[in-house]
């Protein structure tokens, strides 16, 4: 087994460097606004080129959710989450939600970002609204 390994191409690095600063920022189509992720060449909208890089508002809806109890990656020992977000934007990025979870099921909770030390790098997370957080009031690291 080995530690899970993010993928870094050219169109992923302004992304990770925006994790690092703690302002998740996503390419937005010049030409219909809309954001794309993963970050690439291409708008999946309107085929346009032209892209800008913007902050997202971090704030999202629960998708989908799995809880996984078999361990897959040294770096992640079970049972650990893993959860698709629809961000107010509109991309949807599959990440892992962090402090309390919610009683049944998850789909439709609503979730806002948080940025977590993984090993070497800095990694978005998503908590509950709801959640009151002293780690994040203060700025720590869920």
């Amino acid at each position: 087994m080995a530690n899970a390994q993010r993928i870094m191409t050219l169109y992923d690095v302004p992304m990770w460097e925006s994790i690092e600063r703690r302002k998740m920022a996503l390419p937005r189509c010049s030409a219909c606004g809309t954001f794309r992720y993963p970050p690439g060449p291409i708008c999946a909208e309107c085929n346009a080129l032209d892209y800008e890089w913007a902050e997202v508002s971090g704030n999202g809806t629960i998708l989908s959710w799995v809880v996984f109890h078999r361990q897959y990656f040294d770096d992640h020992p079970q049972p650990y989450n893993a959860i698709a977000v629809r961000l107010a934007e509109g991309p949807i990025v599959v990440s892992n939600l962090v402090g309390d979870e919610p009683d049944g099921s998850w789909i439709g909770e609503r979730v806002t970002i948080t940025y977590r030390r993984h090993l070497d790098r800095l990694q978005h997370a998503f908590t509950l609204q709801n959640q009151k957080s002293t780690q994040l009031n203060r700025g720590e690291d869920a």
